[in-house]
């Protein structure tokens, strides 16, 4: 395991990072010949909940739908606190883009953080010319979230009910509005219809004549959950975002990309930093090869079928294969650490017995939690065993006498 390591760090590593470096020039070539970038982006976390160590923010073109940034940041580099990574790793993302290309807009999820730094006042990016948007499928997502916790209130049970044409009505609001007016005229419009009033003075609903027959029922006008949605779709708050949806960008691909990137750094396993780096990087270059790779075709000109389970909708999904991975850059991978271990023995430098860290490690910056550990002998003179608060035994410090 310790020879496997020192492979790793010796020749793979460094290798990686300049092959992708390489990669990610060419890339960056071909979208720079397509005019101003729409960038989307999103992070991710090598584990759930506040216990990560990295993060991981990806940028993909738009228009290419290839990744053309990735920058992991480690607990350490932010205070030891998980919640400010993805922050500092868009911040690090959109500097690094905005020296290669003509980024015009970047479309991210709601972050709070994030948004904050357009902020009109106080934002970092307030004057950048940098459009910020926001994702459709989180914005839908957020707004049911809503809709449902309204729902489980007493007299509101009919907004569940409402759920799922309230969130489809938002999608095609913003997708056919073209300002802000025209949005909100279409967006108020949902107030009459679920009350079943499809025609009132300033106007009506843009759906055609509907069926009498398996119509939902209506939420009586000016009851308890009438109010209620009437207060959700109506927040200010929520409001002052809708402008940022009216683009109808999607990050949906570079949640594609994150399910991918579990086959090369799985949440379930720990990795150095170097390595872990290294791995977001082998990922990104397997997907830029591959993403735009043709679907299969059967000997009778059809296409073949894949079927899924969908756990949330309780039904299966079908989805068309494409062709099989070629993985053709390998072997110019595979050329390339060999290269670097050959320069290093025509150096007369061989593999060192000892890993030194690496300057850049963010291992150098102390430990995870912040406060150095005290040595062996300290911690054995004041630890406890659970039970009679005895010292601890050899054999195991949660033993119990």
């Amino acid at each position: 395991m310790r020879y496997f390591a020192g492979i790793q760090d010796n020749y793979c590593v460094d290798t990686i990072k300049a092959f992708w470096n390489a990669r990610r020039a060419k890339v960056i070539a071909n979208v720079k010949t397509l005019g101003p970038t729409v960038a989307l982006g999103d992070g991710r976390m090598d584990s759930p909940g506040f216990c990560a160590q990295y993060c991981t923010y990806t940028a993909m073109d738009n228009a290419t739908r290839q990744i053309i940034n990735v920058v992991n940041v480690d607990k350490r580099e932010t205070s030891r606190k998980s919640t400010n990574m993805e922050k500092v790793a868009f911040i690090e993302t959109l500097d690094t883009l905005k020296q290669d290309l003509d980024v015009i807009e970047f479309c991210t999820d709601a972050h709070s953080q994030i948004s904050a730094l357009f902020n009109k006042n106080k934002g970092l990016y307030k004057d950048s010319g940098v459009k910020h948007t926001l994702d459709m499928w989180h914005g839908a997502k957020n707004l049911g979230k809503k809709i449902h916790a309204a729902g489980l209130q007493k007299g509101c049970s009919l907004l569940l009910v409402w759920k799922k044409d309230i969130c489809n009505h938002f999608w095609y609001c913003c997708k056919a509005a073209n300002t802000v007016e025209d949005f909100w005229d279409m967006w108020t419009g949902l107030l009459h219809h679920v009350t079943g009033e499809h025609q009132w003075g300033l106007g009506g609903c843009y759906h055609g004549p509907l069926e009498e027959n398996g119509n939902k029922e209506l939420i009586p006008k000016g009851s308890t959950a009438h109010r209620k949605i009437t207060e959700l779709i109506m927040d200010e708050r929520w409001s002052k975002t809708i402008p940022k949806y009216l683009t109808f960008r999607s990050t949906g691909a570079l949640e594609c990309f994150h399910a991918h990137l579990l086959m090369y750094a799985s949440k379930r396993i720990a990795f150095v930093p170097p390595v872990y780096a290294a791995r977001t990087l082998l990922a990104a270059l397997d997907y830029n090869e591959h993403c735009s790779r043709p679907y299969y075709v059967k000997a009778d000109g059809k296409y073949s079928y894949h079927k899924m389970y969908n756990k949330k909708s309780g039904g299966f999904c079908l989805y068309i294969k494409k062709v099989k991975k070629s993985y053709e850059y390998i072997k110019d991978l595979q050329c390339a650490i060999l290269r670097c271990k050959l320069d290093q023995l025509a150096a007369g430098r061989g593999m060192p017995r000892k890993r030194a860290m690496r300057p850049d490690d963010p291992r150098r910056l102390g430990t995870l939690s912040g406060v150095p550990a005290p040595s062996t002998e300290q911690i054995l003179e004041t630890q406890r065993s659970r039970g009679r608060g005895e010292l601890t035994c050899d054999c195991d410090t949660y033993c119990f006498f």
